[in-house]
Parts: C-alpha cells; sequence; structure tokens
C-alpha cells in the first residue's frame, strides 16, 4: 500500500513539515506502507493548458503518476488570501479526473488566521469530492503559532490531530482496499 503525500506550495516550509509528519504517523501505525513526499519546491510543474500528459515536461508527468499510483494522498496547502495556493489549483487542473477516484485523501493546512481551517471545509474537501475520493474525516490545521522558529510543530492538540489523521489514512485505505477486493 502506498500513501503520497502533497505539500501544495512552491514557498514556505510549513506544508511540508505537516505531511512529513503526518506520513510519518502513517509508517507508526503500519511500517510496511510505502510513504512518498511530492513537494512542489522541488519540481517545476507546467501550468495545465489541456494537452495531453505526455506533452508536458518530465516533472509534471513525474507529479501526475505519482499521484495516480497511490492508494490513498495526503494534501497540504498554505493558505493565502483565504484560498488554497495557485500551484495546488494547478496540480488539480492537470491530474486526470480518474487520478483520485475511490482513494482516501487526507487534509492539512496552515494558516495566519484561526478562521482560514475553513478552507479546507469549504475549498478542498469539494475538489476532492469532484474528484470522487473519499475524504478523511480527520484533518489538520496549524496556525503559525502551532510552530516554533525552527518550524517544528510545538501545539499538543495539533500533534494529537497529525497522529489521528495518519492512523485515519491507514485504517480507511486498508478497509477500502478490503472492501474492493470482494
Amino acid at each position: 500500500m502506498k500513501i503520497v503525500g502533497i505539500s501544495g506550495t512552491v514557498i514556505g516550509a510549513k506544508p511540508a513539515v505537516l505531511v512529513e509528519q503526518i506520513l510519518k504517523a502513517t509508517k507508526a501505525a503500519d511500517p510496511t506502507i510505502e510513504i512518498e513526499l511530492i513537494d512542489l519546491r522541488q519540481y517545476e510543474l507546467e501550468f495545465c493548458d489541456g494537452r495531453p500528459v505526455a506533452h508536458y515536461n518530465a516533472d509534471t508527468q513525474h507529479v501526475i503518476k505519482t499521484v495516480e499510483s497511490a492508494d490513498s494522498c495526503l494534501i497540504a496547502t498554505p493558505i493565502f488570501q483565504a484560498s488554497l495556493t495557485g500551484v495546488l489549483k494547478n496540480l488539480f487542473d492537470l491530474l486526470p479526473v480518474t487520478a483520485l477516484r475511490e482513494k482516501v485523501v487526507g487534509l492539512a493546512a496552515t494558516g495566519g488566521t484561526y478562521q482560514h481551517f475553513l478552507v479546507v471545509e469549504n475549498q478542498m474537501k469539494p475538489i476532492i469530492s469532484y474528484f470522487k475520493g473519499y475524504v478523511a474525516p480527520e484533518f489538520v490545521y496549524a496556525h503559525r503559532d502551532h510552530f516554533n522558529e525552527h518550524n517544528e510543530v510545538i501545539d499538543k492538540d495539533v500533534q494529537d490531530r497529525i497522529e489521528g489523521l495518519g492512523t485515519q489514512l491507514v485504517q480507511m485505505t486498508k478497509a477500502l482496499r478490503k472492501a474492493q477486493v470482494k
């Protein structure tokens, strides 16, 4: 079983920190799980313009194929201007409509206000529903005050949600795979 985590930004480290922590929690829940981090800061994604996947650059093709190969995904974004990032929206536009179909998707976000968690509820969940993915009920939202100066999560409640989402991703993905085999 493979869980792919996506840090959906080209600036800032906090979303990648959350993804790494949640992926570690999935490994703690089941050490046999394969995990992979896609940190969009490390890729040159082209803008979606409707071309076939084979006509995009190697980075864009790699990211799309990695998401498609996952059994479940974890997607994190910082909240800018009360919305998810443009680079993450571009990735959603690049993905084939079947890329997240019948996959468990965990969500995480970081932001500068305590109300920005609503972006997960009002923007990210509907996008995953459009793709026919199964949104994990637990999600992680971390305010900048939940990190120290080294971008380490220092808030106990956020750490508990990280662990909870990691466990939930494993349990839901295993249950879904078991149901699909029947």
